[in-house]
């Protein structure tokens, strides 16, 4: 793992760019979720209607402070805790939290990553990344960094190299209020 190539990635993100990247099973496509136009970019190349919403990735509870309600402790310990899996959580969105991200839900998708190179652009962006997997509405998701080049070509700003984590599923989601396993 290249923390230039992090650093690559992270800059065209800030710069109001798309990339993909690997994540805990897939490969993703990221971007600011701070930047209105560049998530919008992102649901275009994805064929994504906003409405549906995104979940953000980060390095701990921290990075999604702009974007959710404050938790409690026994939920932040839940949230916080070791997975066996990887585990993206609906909480209740803040007041902040911009339509673009959250669609039509009064919650908003967030996992906290252990994924090295995940962690790495969250820690050079000093925030939460969107994440979504990189594969056009109704296509499964890509694996590798070759699939991602065949089938978005130029439409991104910045592929990431790299391993997933070998997972063969996406991330399970729990409702972070009810507890109920949505996926």
């Amino acid at each position: 793992m290249s923390q230039w190539t992090i650093r690559m990635a992270a800059s065209a993100m800030l710069k109001g760019g798309v990339i993909a990247y690997p994540t805990e099973a897939v490969y993703g496509l990221g971007c600011n979720p701070y930047d209105a136009g560049a998530v919008m970019r992102l649901l275009q190349i994805k064929h994504r209607d906003v409405s549906q919403g995104l979940i953000l990735l980060g390095r701990s509870l921290d990075d999604f402070s702009d974007f959710i309600v404050e938790v409690d402790k026994a939920l932040r310990n839940a949230m916080t805790a070791r997975q066996t899996e990887p585990t993206t959580w609906l909480v209740p969105a803040s007041e902040h939290c911009p339509i673009w991200i959250r669609g039509q839900h009064d919650t908003v998708a967030i996992r906290v990553t252990d994924h090295k190179q995940c962690r790495g652009l969250c820690g050079y962006m000093n925030s939460a990344i969107v994440s979504t997997s990189a594969n056009r509405v109704g296509h499964a998701p890509l694996r590798s960094a070759l699939k991602v080049r065949q089938e978005f070509n130029d439409e991104l700003d910045y592929l990431l190299v790299g391993s997933t984590g070998g997972r063969k599923q996406p991330s399970r989601i729990i409702d972070a209020v009810s507890g109920k396993i949505v996926r």
